[in-house]
C-alpha cells in the first residue's frame, strides 16, 4: 500500500519550521478558544506576540494557517485508520477495521473540540487542498484493500475496481466529511459494523 504523506505547507519567506510550528500551535489554541471564523490574523499576531507582517512571512493568509491545522488533524485520523488496517491479516477484516477506525477517529477529533470543528467545516465547504489530498489517500487505501481482496479470492472481480471503490467510498463519506458527520451522530455506535457487513456481503465472489 502507498503511505505517502504529502501535506500542503502554505508559506513564503524563510523556511523556518520552528517558527512556523510555533505560529500553528498558538493559532490552534487561539482558534480553540475563540473560533476560526471570528479570528483575524491581527488577533493572532497580538496573541502570539508577533507582528502581523512577520506572520505573513510564513503564511499567506488566515486560511493558510487553518489549512496547516486541518492537515495536522487529518494526519491524526489517517494515522489511526492505517494503523487499524495494518493490524488485520485478510482484506475483509481490513475493510471492517477501516470502517470502524474512520468513524471513531473522526468522531473523537471533530466532537472533542467544537471550535476546531469550524476549521474542518470551512475546509470541507471550500474544498481546501488538505481535504482533497486526504480524501484521495483514503480512497487509494480503500482501493488497495479491494485489489488485495480480489487477488486473495475474498472479493468478486466482475465489477470494475474503480466503480466498486467509488461506491464504497460514498458509504464511508458521511463519517469522513465533518459537514455530514454532524448529522450521523445517532448512528455511530452501530454504523461501522452494519455498513461494513453490508459492503462485505456485496463483495462476496
Amino acid at each position: 500500500m502507498s503511505k505517502a504523506n504529502t501535506y500542503p505547507v502554505s508559506s513564503r519567506g524563510p523556511a523556518d519550521h520552528d517558527v512556523r510550528d510555533q505560529i500553528v500551535a498558538a493559532a490552534t489554541e487561539y482558534f480553540s478558544r475563540y473560533g476560526y471564523q471570528k479570528t483575524t490574523v491581527s488577533d493572532l499576531a497580538k496573541a502570539i506576540g508577533f507582528s502581523k507582517a512577520y506572520i505573513y512571512k510564513f503564511f499567506t493568509s488566515k486560511q493558510a494557517i487553518g489549512e496547516m491545522i486541518c492537515a495536522n488533524c487529518l494526519r491524526e485520523i489517517e494515522t489511526e485508520v492505517r494503523a487499524a488496517v495494518d493490524e488485520a491479516d485478510r482484506p475483509p477484516e481490513k475493510l471492517r477495521r477501516m470502517f470502524k477506525a474512520i468513524v471513531e477517529a473522526s468522531l473523537h477529533l471533530f466532537s472533542e473540540d467544537r471550535k476546531l470543528y469550524e476549521i474542518a467545516a470551512s475546509a470541507a465547504t471550500e474544498r481546501w487542498q488538505a481535504v482533497c489530498a486526504y480524501e484521495e489517500r483514503i480512497q487509494q487505501l480503500l482501493q488497495d484493500i479491494l485489489q488485495e481482496g480480489r487477488q486473495t479470492g475474498d472479493f468478486e472481480r466482475k465489477t470494475p475496481l474503480d466503480e466498486t471503490a467509488a461506491a464504497i467510498y460514498l458509504v464511508m463519506r458521511p463519517y469522513l466529511n465533518p459537514l455530514l458527520l454532524q448529522h450521523s451522530f445517532d448512528y455511530t455506535d452501530e454504523a461501522p459494523a452494519q455498513l461494513s457487513g453490508l459492503v462485505l456481503r456485496s463483495l462476496s465472489p
